[in-house]
């Protein structure tokens, strides 16, 4: 079952959204930064394997950063907020967008 969620890394002021799988793996990651929350990664799983496979990783993580590693149940210190698909999706589309425009 998919899950979706967010916690927030006081030390560097952000807020980390994911988009989780039955195994606890993020599928799809944003990381927002700041007090006017910038887009600072919005990574999909499936897209980095693409870019890895066609041996364009450097330049996906360069423009979209990458997912967390480790699934979920094995971070330790986190406390997450649970989110619905919707507020997921709102979060994830306005990040996408960001990122491209900046590189229009």
């Amino acid at each position: 079952m998919t899950a979706w969620m967010r916690c927030y890394w006081g030390e560097e002021d952000i807020w980390f959204y994911f988009e989780v799988d039955a195994d606890g793996w993020v599928i799809r990651q944003v990381e927002l930064q700041g007090p006017e929350p910038a887009p600072i990664a919005a990574a999909s799983l499936a897209e980095w394997q693409q870019a890895h496979e066609a041996g364009r990783i450097e330049e996906y993580d360069s423009r979209f950063g990458i997912t967390a590693e480790v699934p979920v149940p094995e971070w330790e210190g986190h406390d997450p907020e649970q989110l619905t698909f919707e507020e997921f999706e709102e979060v994830w589309g306005a990040a996408r967008r960001r990122i491209a425009s900046r590189l229009g």
